[in-house]
């Protein structure tokens, strides 16, 4: 719907948003080094043995027979830790430019309103949040789920409920440079997900997981911040 590409926002609390950088770096790394096939070679069932697949995440007799799908247990990794792993993969590199293209533009002020470790907490659990939305709305899916965009969105989330009227330059429909209202761009995005969801919801896309990491962003940022950073900071 848009594609973020700077804010006038510059962080307070922190010398450098060094968590932010550092997330991006790992998925970064992650696709280059073992999914693009660059550098070590590799297969979909390999990688995919990382991401989260709702039906082999929930407990055995809480949903009936999977969806038909290929088998992704070529690594033997524990499901539980597949609500972590599956946020640093990527299908494409559109889609890991676009998730790490929002964390940058957005990531810095969280970080900054939070402090390092918690924001990473706070990235992590959105993450997780996410994935459990996605699984819970789609039990019996055997198709992976991967990507950060879960993440990110409870990033997003955050931004919203600290700073609605930063000018954000935007690209809207992926070519339109415009300065817009953060709060204006990031509400209709979510509606966006909430549309897809409703009338769209047979696509590839786990559109779920946008929503799930996007309230617990608006959740979390709550109890998260510092005490001395204001909601809503309209100034």
């Amino acid at each position: 719907m848009f594609v973020p590409l700077k804010d006038k926002n510059p962080i307070e609390h922190i010398q450098f948003q060094y968590v932010t950088i550092l997330l991006i770096i790992v998925n970064v790394a992650v696709f280059f080094l073992f999914q693009s096939g660059l550098v070590y070679p590799t297969s979909q069932a390999t990688w995919a043995s990382f991401a989260l697949v709702p039906s082999e995440f929930l407990p055995e007799g809480l949903v009936g027979p999977a969806i038909p799908g290929e088998p992704f247990d070529f690594i033997p990794v524990p499901e539980k830790w597949s609500l972590i792993t599956y946020m640093f993969l990527h299908g494409s590199i559109f889609h890991l430019g676009g998730n790490m293209l929002f964390l940058w533009v957005f990531g810095d002020n969280i970080e900054d309103a939070m402090g390092h470790f918690r924001f990473l907490v706070f990235y992590l659990l959105c993450g997780v949040a996410a994935g459990f939305v996605h699984s819970i709305m789609s039990p019996l899916s055997g198709v992976p789920l991967i990507g950060a965009s879960g993440a990110v969105a409870g990033v997003i989330a955050a931004y919203l409920l600290l700073h609605p009227k930063v000018q954000v330059w935007v690209l809207v429909l992926g070519r339109i440079p415009l300065p817009v209202n953060a709060g204006l761009a990031i509400i209709a995005w979510f509606l966006f997900q909430i549309y897809q969801v409703v009338y769209m919801a047979q696509d590839n896309t786990a559109w779920w997981a946008h929503i799930g990491g996007f309230v617990a962003g608006l959740i979390l940022i709550l109890f998260m911040r510092r005490k001395n950073v204001p909601l809503l900071d309209w100034s």
